[in-house]
């Protein structure tokens, strides 16, 4: 039987709601992307000698990308042994998902659909991902 796969996913978690033989597994993956980071001596603008300029966007940008990539890395690798995928969710983390499964040559014809769906409970998301593969 197929291993039918749905992952409901933000920059916060993914759930991996797995269907094989008329029976589900959900997994929660956590991202330890740190969104909000406040770094000692952020605040000033300007160097303490004079006219240098500082700024640390770059630094947190930079930071922010290798989490994510860390993170959706994680996920690839939970779905590697799927036969069908579909990505659903709110947030624009699941386009960022689908590139890097689009990149991948062993899975990218799995993937079947990336749609919009709001946050839900657990029951709810497994039921989405039931009435999906029905």
């Amino acid at each position: 039987m197929k291993k039918q796969t749905g992952i409901w996913l933000d920059k916060e978690k993914a759930i991996i709601i797995n269907l094989s033989e008329g029976k589900h597994t959900i997994k929660y993956l956590e991202s330890n992307i740190t969104i909000r980071e406040r770094i000692p001596g952020e605040g000033k603008k300007f160097g303490r000698f004079g006219g240098q300029f500082l700024s640390l966007e770059n630094k947190k940008k930079n930071r922010i990308k290798k989490q994510t990539a860390k993170y959706l890395k994680k996920i690839v690798f939970e779905i590697k042994n799927s036969d069908e995928i579909v990505l659903f969710g709110p947030a624009e983390m699941k386009t960022d998902l689908e590139k890097m499964i689009l990149e991948n040559s062993k899975i990218s014809s799995k993937l079947l659909a990336v749609r919009t769906a709001d946050s839900m409970t657990e029951n709810q998301l497994v039921a989405w991902v039931k009435e999906y593969y029905n």
